[in-house]
């Protein structure tokens, strides 16, 4: 069977969604977390990622829905003028930036200004991906490498979801599906991209589809189906506490949900579970 990263989206977003990647990389079936660089328990994700060494770390690049790192009047493109943050509606995000309002310099200066914030606090980064994938658009996705070079950061998610893990997700809604199944006529384009840029990547990501509807019947269809090659399972895990309360999120109980679902992995040792640093080269 082929290899799987189980990656948890959102690491720092609150103490109860930390905890949950933690006792779940401890319980030996999360092998990759994707941290944000500024969300409420940001702090506590970063000490914690330090404290554990054995967990691959990403950079979780918030674009939309979120605050940046650089103060804003750096990046008015990209926040509006009125709060200061990003827009909250993806369909805004990607508005603007097909309409040229939204400018190539300085989403990679945002980009690059979060990567730092963690690298300069111990964190070693194995990997990029976005929130709510917006690197699946080409405009985006230049930029983003570009900060991730200066970096010295060389792996980053493959946002497509293949067909076959579409057919595997039966519980997902048909308005989901369809959106994965529209931009997956990115892939080969995002793939020459990657190629150019010298950067490595997966096969593919499964469970796209499946956000919030990833129960242990679910994740059993795809692993069931899993072929050869690399593979990322992107996933959701928490708590579904007062803490996420507060926060602005479409997933609260689908994240406990998720969090019971992922120790269905231990039925396929088969499988071999890595993180992002297995697709570099070994270090002389």
């Amino acid at each position: 069977m082929g290899q799987l990263i189980v990656n948890a989206d959102d690491f720092g977003l609150t103490s109860g969604v930390n905890r949950a990647i933690i006792e779940l990389h401890q319980a030996g079936v999360v092998t990759s977390a994707s941290l944000m660089a500024r969300a409420s328990a940001t702090e506590e994700a970063i000490e914690l990622a330090v404290r554990t060494p054995t967990l691959g770390v990403g950079c979780h690049v918030v674009l939309v829905d979120g605050a940046p790192v650089l103060p804003p009047d750096q990046i008015p493109s990209l926040v509006d003028s009125r709060t200061g943050h990003f827009p909250s509606s993806l369909n805004t995000f990607f508005a603007r930036l097909f309409t040229g309002r939204i400018r190539s310099a300085e989403i990679e200066a945002e980009a690059g200004a979060q990567i730092d914030f963690l690298q300069q606090r111990g964190v070693p980064l194995t990997h990029i991906d976005t929130h709510k994938h917006t690197h699946v658009l080409p405009g985006v996705l230049r930029p983003v490498l570009r900060a991730a070079r200066r970096h010295r950061i060389r792996a980053i998610r493959n946002p497509f979801e293949p067909q076959w893990s579409s057919r595997a997700t039966r519980r997902a809604p048909w308005m989901r599906l369809a959106q994965v199944g529209a931009l997956r006529w990115l892939e080969p384009v995002c793939r020459r991209i990657l190629y150019q840029e010298g950067f490595v990547t997966t096969s593919g990501t499964i469970a796209v589809a499946g956000t919030g509807v990833l129960d242990s019947a679910t994740l059993r269809s795809l692993l069931q189906s899993l072929p050869p090659g690399t593979w990322e399972l992107v996933t959701h895990p928490g708590y579904n506490d007062a803490d996420l309360d507060r926060v602005r999120t479409r997933l609260r109980a689908s994240r406990d949900v998720e969090r019971g679902a992922l120790l269905t992995l231990k039925e396929f040792p088969a499988i071999e579970l890595v993180s992002f640093a297995n697709l570099l080269p070994a270090s002389p």
